[in-house]
């Protein structure tokens, strides 16, 4: 079986491609280098030459805060990028795997929510990746939406390679009003495997189990790894970002990943030995 996995070189890809090829698949590695997801001739050479049975679309802009004024660049690859990719994956017969996001949603939920839940996203980037979820639908019937949040990954910058590296400041604030799912991209990757394995076509929350605040989340991060630090919790409007996020972002996974803390222990003992 042969996946070609867009964005290879991302945080979550260098994890993904390893992974897929522990499980017997065929992985064909691509990122902007080699595929432009916004030139649809160019989506569709590389993936009628390549001809994959799967096609994992990591690619995608991220930065939550750029969006905000470059709205234009973040619906071009997250919305134009991810529609290019949907219609040659059905010309193709290929199924397609979309990773999408926690940001989604409003988080104005009392209660975890489900990949049926209505989104609402209040900042323009989890707008634009609404817009990709909308052309997977719509122009590949063969596929999972995947969505995630709060991810970490031993290739790429995140959450809890940050606060290590804040753990000497005379005090350091972290927001406690944002309640959420931390994600390792290992976890991410092996509940790829288990939809593409397992599950029907359609809309899973493939996201840590249970919850925590990005407080809590730092605050376990240094417990594990023995590091004392003055850390203090405080609000959201006590650093104002240029998005807004979401207070609850919580989503139901159905035990799609195992519980955000056992992943995180596991995490930050392999780290010691990169």
């Amino acid at each position: 079986m042969k996946v070609l996995v867009t964005g290879a070189n991302g945080m979550l890809g260098q994890d993904l491609c390893p992974i897929l090829e522990d499980e017997g698949y065929e992985v064909i590695e691509t990122d902007i280098e080699n595929l432009d997801i916004t030139d649809l001739k160019t989506v569709e050479k590389v993936l009628s030459e390549e001809n994959p049975d799967i096609v994992i679309h990591c690619a995608a802009y991220t930065n939550v805060d750029k969006a905000e004024t470059d709205y234009d660049t973040a619906e071009l690859i997250n919305a134009k990028g991810t529609e290019n990719i949907a219609k040659i994956c059905t010309k193709i017969h290929a199924k397609m795997v979309y990773i999408s996001t926690d940001y989604v949603f409003d988080g104005t939920s009392k209660e975890p929510y489900k990949p049926t839940d209505k989104p609402n996203p209040i900042n323009n980037y989890g707008l634009t990746k609404l817009h990709g979820e909308v052309a997977v639908r719509k122009f590949c019937p063969e596929h999972y939406i995947a969505r995630t949040s709060w991810l970490y990954g031993i290739h790429g910058k995140n959450f809890v390679e940050t606060m290590i590296s804040l753990k000497d400041k005379p005090e350091l604030k972290v927001v406690d009003d944002q309640i959420g799912c931390p994600t390792w991209t290992v976890e991410l990757s092996n509940g790829i495997v288990k939809l593409l394995n397992e599950a029907d076509y359609g809309t899973y929350h493939v996201c840590g189990s249970g919850h925590t605040s990005w407080y809590g989340f730092c605050k376990e991060i240094f417990n594990l790894s023995d590091i004392h630090a003055n850390l203090k919790p405080c609000a959201t409007k006590d650093f104002p970002r240029p998005a807004k996020r979401p207070a609850y972002s919580v989503m139901e996974n159905n035990k799609i990943c195992r519980n955000w803390k056992s992943a995180l222990k596991n995490y930050l003992e392999l780290r010691r030995f990169e």
